[in-house]
């Protein structure tokens, strides 16, 4: 686990001590769950910058929420439901500012720059990784967040099930149906 952890305790009980005012406990559900949800919105923004965005929304919204945090309930499968929302909400976003900037003036367009180019990955193995990364970013979200949280995030079909508010069977129909449309995109 990240440094700062406390491995004694357990999320709900950390949740607890956030809500009492320990600020060490903030700290330590961060650091026990960034790393996902950071992994989470990379692969639906399939930018880094962006990414951080949104692991930071995602985190200032779940510690402004954590009064309605249910203890029965795993806090990482709550987290990422919130996060997953906050990845729908970038996903919006974009697709307004695309709008946008497609609206712009002809003699304009120069000063949009390509989004699609890498000129960092240099390596084939980075290159792949970006192809692949570019690929799931390009999977439409009802396919992409199973995918990403079963099989990215190691969580199980009934905690995806529960992220998604879907069936385990709509899960494992999902990833499926996104393992497919991934290999049409790799191979085209």
């Amino acid at each position: 686990m990240a440094g700062g952890d406390a491995p004694g305790e357990s999320d709900p009980q950390l949740v607890a001590s956030a809500l009492a005012g320990r600020q060490s406990a903030y700290a330590t559900l961060l650091a026990r769950h960034r790393e996902a949800v950071f992994r989470l919105a990379r692969h639906h923004a399939g930018d880094e910058g962006e990414a951080l965005d949104i692991t930071q929304e995602a985190f200032i919204a779940a510690f402004a929420s954590l009064a309605k945090f249910d203890a029965a309930r795993p806090f990482r499968a709550w987290l990422m439901r919130i996060a997953v929302n906050k990845c729908r909400d970038w996903a919006r976003r974009r697709a307004v500012r695309r709008l946008f900037r497609m609206a712009r003036p002809l003699e304009d367009a120069f000063d949009v720059a390509d989004q699609n180019l890498d000129p960092e990955a240099q390596a084939i193995s980075q290159a792949e990784l970006a192809r692949v990364s570019a690929a799931i970013a390009a999977l439409p979200a009802n396919l992409k967040d199973p995918l990403i949280l079963c099989r990215i995030e190691g969580m199980s079909m009934a905690e995806a099930a529960d992220v998604l508010g879907l069936t385990e069977k709509a899960v494992e129909t999902r990833i499926y149906r996104a393992r497919q449309k991934l290999s049409e995109l790799l191979e085209g």
